[in-house]
C-alpha cells in the first residue's frame, strides 16, 4: 500500500476530497490507536484525531515520501497532537494547582461566591501579564487553541508561542500564589 498511500497523498494536495475520504479510511484506525493509547479516553482521542486529520489534509503538499511511509507520517502526526494534548492538560491542571488550598470541588460549585472570587483573582492575575503573555494563554485555556494554531493564528514561531506561554504560566502561578 506504500506507493497508493503516496498516491493519494499527492492527489489529497491536489484538493481531492475522495483521496482524503480514502487515506482516512485507510489510516485512521492507525492514529486513533496511538492517541487512544496515549490519552487514554475514546472521546478525547476521537477528538485529537479530527485535527490529526485536518492537519494532514492541509499538509498534504508537503509530505515527502524520502523522509517515511504514508503510515509513518500518520503515526508521528497523531503522536505529536497526543502529546500536545496531554501537555495541555497537564498546564491546565498545573495553572489551578495554587488554587489547591481552595475548598473542593463540590463546595465550590455550590458556592457562587466562592467561584467569583476565584474567577476574579484569576482574572486580576491575568491583568498584570505582559500582553503578549496573556494573549496566547487566553487563546489556548479560552479559545481551546492548540500552541501550534496560536503560532498560526498570531503568525509567529512556535518556539516564540510556547516560551511566552511558559513564562506566563509561571508568573500567572505566582500572582495567584500571591492573592490567595
Amino acid at each position: 500500500m506504500p506507493s497508493t498511500g503516496v498516491d493519494v497523498i499527492r492527489r489529497m494536495a491536489r484538493g481531492d476530497r475522495d483521496a482524503f475520504a480514502n487515506f482516512y479510511d485507510a489510516y485512521a484506525p492507525l492514529a486513533f490507536g496511538v492517541i487512544r493509547r496515549m490519552l487514554g479516553d475514546g472521546d478525547e482521542a476521537a477528538e485529537v484525531l479530527q485535527e490529526v486529520f485536518w492537519e494532514l489534509w492541509r499538509a498534504a503538499a508537503d509530505y515527502d515520501p524520502g523522509r517515511g511511509s504514508p503510515a509513518a507520517w500518520v503515526t508521528v502526526r497523531a503522536r505529536s497532537r497526543g502529546i500536545d494534548r496531554l501537555r495541555s492538560v497537564r498546564r491546565r491542571e498545573e495553572m489551578l494547582a495554587p488554587l489547591g488550598e481552595a475548598p473542593p470541588v463540590e463546595e465550590r460549585a455550590a458556592n457562587p461566591s466562592v467561584r467569583a472570587e476565584a474567577r476574579d483573582t484569576v482574572r486580576g492575575a491575568l491583568g498584570e501579564l505582559p500582553a503578549n503573555q496573556r494573549e496566547v494563554i487566553e487563546l489556548a485555556y479560552f479559545g481551546g487553541l492548540t500552541q501550534n494554531e496560536i503560532s498560526e493564528y498570531l503568525r509567529q514561531p512556535l518556539g516564540t508561542v510556547k516560551t511566552r506561554m511558559r513564562l506566563g504560566l509561571e508568573r500567572l502561578r505566582a500572582l495567584v500564589a500571591t492573592r490567595t
